[in-house]
Order: C-alpha cells, then structure tokens, then sequence
C-alpha cells in the first residue's frame, strides 16, 4: 500500500499552473518537523515537494500562503530523468489527495475560508509528463 500522511507548514506560497490539455495543476512545499532528540533538542525539519491537481490545486492556490499550516494524505513517487549534463536525476515527491487547513499563519485573517479539501485524481502517465 502507498499511502503518507504529513502534517507541517508551507514554506512558500503555493504554485499554480495549467497543462497542456488545461488541467490545473498545483505545487507546495511542506517543512514537516522531526522528532525532537533525547535531550529535547530541535533536529530541524524535511522538506517535501506536494503535488496537487484539479480543484484541490485551485483551493490551495487560492486559500494557503506561505507559514500556513496543513495536513496532507496521498501517495508517494519517484520522479527520474535525464538532466542537461547527461546525468540521471531522482526526486521523491507526494502527490496529495486531500490537503487540510489547520491553524492559520499569526498574521492572517481566515475568515470564512474552508477547512479541508480532497480529490481523487487518477492522472494518467501522459498527463503526467506533459507539465
């Protein structure tokens, strides 16, 4: 079974994009915290790359900011390629089902905005590929 469950905080503003065949298409990234040492000290974070698609793009496009805290649930992939150079190049990334709004950065102001958002989204390979 592949499926994750992050919960952290934007660290930058969402990405927002279309496809060739028009489909939205979001980008985030998530700094999810690491579990504190022994002696209670902070280990930093990991950062993640969320992929996000259709009308899940489009909200979080539209309600996160930078800061924002969330919790995402989807599946993880590997993406690989060629680069320029020749070499061969790898990046896991999450491609979220459901992205949920938790607690708002100290300065925003959330108003009636939604809580949580989901899709399922079956992209095909070519879909993929053409973003």
């Amino acid at each position: 079974m592949n499926s994750i469950s992050l919960t952290g905080r934007l660290t930058r503003d969402p990405e927002l994009r279309t496809t060739h065949s028009g489909a939205s298409v979001g980008d985030l990234r998530l700094a999810v915290p690491r579990r504190r040492g022994k002696d209670s000290e902070d280990r930093g974070a990991v950062f993640i790359d969320i992929v996000t698609w259709g009308r899940l793009a489009e909200s979080c496009a539209e309600y996160l900011a930078q800061g924002r805290q969330v919790a995402v649930s989807g599946r993880l992939e590997l993406d690989e390629w060629k680069a320029k150079d020749g070499s061969r190049r790898q990046q896991h990334k999450v491609i979220a089902d459901e992205v949920e709004f938790l607690g708002a950065r100290p300065d925003d102001d959330v108003g009636d905005e939604p809580t949580a958002f989901s899709e399922t989204h079956a992209s095909s390979e070519s879909e993929e590929d053409s973003f």
